[in-house]
This record gives C-alpha cells, sequence and structure tokens, in this order.
C-alpha cells in the first residue's frame, strides 16, 4: 500500500467512525453526551450554584463536624438521621420523611409532573459500635475522627448541593430524592436499599450513590457478596474430665479446613475473580473447657453471579461434609450446627452506554479529571441488579484510615468539585427547567 492509499483509509476512518472522547477502562464518551454536559455546565443557574458551593465550604466542613459527633454504629442510626433530617428542612426541601427502616428522605418536586425519580445518597451508617469517640480532632487543615470520611462526608455534600440549588433557583424537570440511608456497611445488608427498591412503593428511574474515594471513580456495576454464620453447638464440658466428648471447635476447625481446600480449588480455575474469607471466629468460656458453642462469619465474593452461587453452594456442601467426618470420628456424643445467612449483595454491571453513566463521565471530563469506570461493593449493588440506572461517584478531597479509629480528611480543590459533580450529573438526568 502506498502512501495515498493509507492516507485515503485513514480519512475513511476518520469520517466513518463517529466522535468518541476514550476514558480509562476503554470506555468512550459519545460526543452527544459532552456537548449536553458542556452546555448545562455553562448555563447561568448551574454557574450561580458552583459558586455557592464554593462559598459554603467553610459552613460544609462546620456540617461534617457536626454530622461526625453524631456516631451512627450498625442499626443504630436514628440520631444521626433526625440531626439530618433538621439540615435538610433548614437547607429547603419540599417534603420529607423517615420511612420503615429508618432511611431519611427529602423531595425536592420538579415541574413536569411526570412519574419517576431521579436519587441522590450518601449512607449515614459507620462500621463503629456504640461508645466509640468520635469527636473531630483538627491537625492543621486534617480532620481526624472515625466515620468522618465513610461515608459522613457524602452527607455534607448532599447538603451543600441542595442550598446551592435552591440559591441558584435550580429548578429540575423530575422530582429528585435527597436520601440519607441506612445498613450500607457489613451486616447492615444494603438494608436501606433493599427496602428503597423492593418494599417502598417508589418509582425510582435512576440512582446517585455518593461513596468511595478520589473524584474520577465511578461504579457502574456491584461486587457481589454472600456472607454466612456458622454456629456449631455441643453438649460442653470439662477438659480433662469430659475428654473426647465432641467439641464444636474442632469441628469448625474441621469445616475451615474442608472449605478451604473446596473452594481453592474452584476459585485456582478459569474464573473471574471469586474470593472466600473466614473474617471473625468465637466461642467457648475458658482454656479448660470444652465449648457447647462456637461460630463463625464467612464472607464470599465474585464478580460473576453464576460464580457466587457457586462458591455459596461449595461452603454449604463444605459444612455439611466436615461435621458429619467429624461426628464419625470417634468423638463422644455429636456436633449440630446451624447456617445463618447474614449477608446477601447481587452481582451485576450495567453499560457504559446507558445515559447516566454517559453523563457521569462527560461530567467528569468537564472538570478535567479522566473518568474510570469500575465495580465495587456500595448502594448501587441493589438498582444495578434490578437494571435500573445508577452509578456511585467519589467524595474528593483527600482521606485516608476508613473502618478504622484514625480515619482522616482534608478538603482540597477538588472537594468543592466532587459537589459540583454531584450536582452536574443530577441535574443533568432529572433534567434542567427549560
Amino acid at each position: 500500500m502506498d502512501m495515498k492509499q493509507i492516507v485515503t483509509s485513514l480519512l475513511l476512518v476518520f469520517f466513518l467512525i463517529p466522535s468518541l472522547s476514550v476514558a480509562q477502562g476503554n470506555q468512550a464518551i459519545e460526543k452527544k453526551y459532552t456537548k449536553e454536559i458542556d452546555k448545562l455546565a455553562k448555563a447561568k443557574k448551574v454557574q450561580a450554584a458552583f459558586d455557592h458551593i464554593i462559598e459554603q465550604e467553610d459552613q460544609t466542613m462546620k456540617d461534617l463536624i457536626t454530622l461526625t459527633e453524631v456516631l451512627a454504629p450498625p442499626f443504630g442510626e436514628d440520631k444521626r438521621g433526625k440531626v439530618f433530617a433538621s439540615m435538610l428542612v433548614d437547607a429547603g426541601v419540599d417534603s420529607i420523611w423517615t420511612d420503615k427502616v429508618g432511611n431519611v428522605i427529602a423531595l425536592r418536586k420538579g415541574t413536569s409532573g411526570t412519574p419517576g425519580y431521579v436519587g441522590v445518597d450518601a449512607h449515614m451508617d459507620v462500621v463503629f459500635p456504640e461508645g466509640t469517640d468520635v469527636t473531630v480532632k483538627k491537625v492543621g487543615d486534617t480532620l481526624k475522627a472515625p466515620g468522618i470520611g465513610d461515608d459522613t462526608r457524602g452527607l455534607t455534600m448532599l447538603l451543600s448541593m441542595l442550598k446551592a440549588m435552591n440559591k441558584a433557583d435550580i429548578k429540575t424537570e423530575k422530582d429528585v430524592l435527597i436520601v440519607g440511608t441506612v445498613g450500607e456497611e457489613g451486616l447492615g445488608d444494603l438494608r436501606g436499599m433493599k427496602y428503597m427498591f423492593n418494599e417502598s412503593g417508589l418509582k425510582i428511574d435512576s440512582w446517585i450513590a455518593i461513596d468511595g474515594g478520589s473524584i474520577g471513580r465511578i461504579s457502574n456495576a456491584g461486587l457481589g457478596s454472600k456472607r454466612y454464620k456458622l454456629v456449631v453447638s455441643g453438649k460442653g464440658g470439662h477438659s480433662w474430665g469430659d475428654f473426647e466428648l465432641a467439641n464444636p471447635h474442632h469441628a469448625l476447625g474441621k469445616a475451615i479446613d474442608v472449605f478451604s481446600k473446596d473452594a481453592w480449588a474452584f476459585t485456582a480455575g478459569d474464573i473471574s475473580k471469586t474470593s472466600f474469607n473466614v473474617g471473625r471466629i468465637g466461642g467457648g468460656t475458658s482454656v479448660n473447657s470444652i465449648p457447647f458453642e462456637s461460630w463463625m462469619e464467612v464472607d464470599m465474593r465474585a464478580i460473576d453471579p453464576k460464580n457466587l452461587d457457586r462458591i455459596e453452594d461449595i461452603f454449604i456442601k463444605s459444612v455439611e461434609k466436615a461435621i458429619s467426618t467429624y461426628n464419625a470420628s470417634g468423638v463422644k456424643g455429636e456436633v449440630t450446627y446451624k447456617l445463618i445467612k447474614i449477608g446477601d449483595r447481587p452481582s451485576e454491571e450495567l453499560p457504559a452506554s446507558l445515559p447516566l453513566i454517559q453523563r457521569a463521565m462527560a461530567a467528569t471530563q468537564y472538570f478535567g479529571v479522566e473518568p474510570s469506570l469500575g465495580r465495587g461493593s456500595t448502594n448501587i449493588n441493589i438498582p444495578v441488579s434490578k437494571g435500573i440506572p445508577s452509578v456511585c461517584i467519589g467524595r474528593g478531597g483527600q482521606g485516608g484510615g476508613a473502618h478504622s479509629l484514625h480515619e482522616w480528611y482534608m478538603n482540597d480543590e477538588t472537594g468543592a468539585e466532587s459537589i459540583q459533580l454531584a450536582l452536574l450529573i443530577t441535574v443533568a438526568q432529572a433534567g434542567l427547567e427549560k
């Protein structure tokens, strides 16, 4: 092929292939969404809202301290919910309520009257138990306290966004729900979102969750998990006087051994990433007592829903095999067991071509950040599993130590940008009143 032919071929490719902006992970942003976001971001009311977000940064940080110091332990989000609800009322909403499971839901009415909500949320719960010291300590520009980032920062972003929309007199075509959700962490098992999408009766068309780290990270897929508590029970007795009596700890150890071997064999195969973990073990009364109860908690995760079902099946069968083998090993009496499912998060993925995901990528790119699609275990697992357009975006700023007593957050220029980004995606999805 001579140079003229090469040039001709390249020109054909250029004119025949639609213009695309490439994002990380070989994802692409359609040009129409880039134009849509650029036009929306330049609208006078949106620019005014952006300015308000910057102007109220000091108050946003004060809100962060206030909310962080109201502990919201697992299954104990009520106190924080009341404070957050009061802040939403002060910011200005059309109506507000707390649902059956504790989600705080504020409605900002749209102008079109068409059914279907655009939801935007941050979760209120933290991983820390009742009694944890959540007093915020300031060290230079850094705020330190358990839960200050994950996800209390997200709650303050919702407040700042709402205030800015009201101050700039932004009206959306669709109704917007601004929600502080419960039960995102650990054994909460996404109970807030499960209620919203399975029992609330609300017609939700799309969802934007604020959780995670830096600006630019966009989750459009849910990492599924299955979690169980295995409880093994026996008669119990004295370590010397009742020697040879069936021992729940020994049986539990056998279950771990059998499951680990069978699960390793499966996960080592030619499959997408699948994991398993024994995270907690407990039981027993003293070193010289045969325990009457032993327990463990197991976490299994997979990208592919079929693999998640398979690793769950392996676990259940491994436990049954291990307990039967142990009881037949010559011990006196036997142990019994009970399996309790303590977590079930679905694993699914939404295509990058969906308008909400395209808008999230285009909006991210508007702020000069290369968008990166990914997968996580977040509130969007539920709507994603139902095929409802959903994304999870980051909190911005700098932070670290999540789920630890030394968690910290420091605001920087990406802090305000992350709020502006949330607003831009929300308004794009809900439609700016013409």
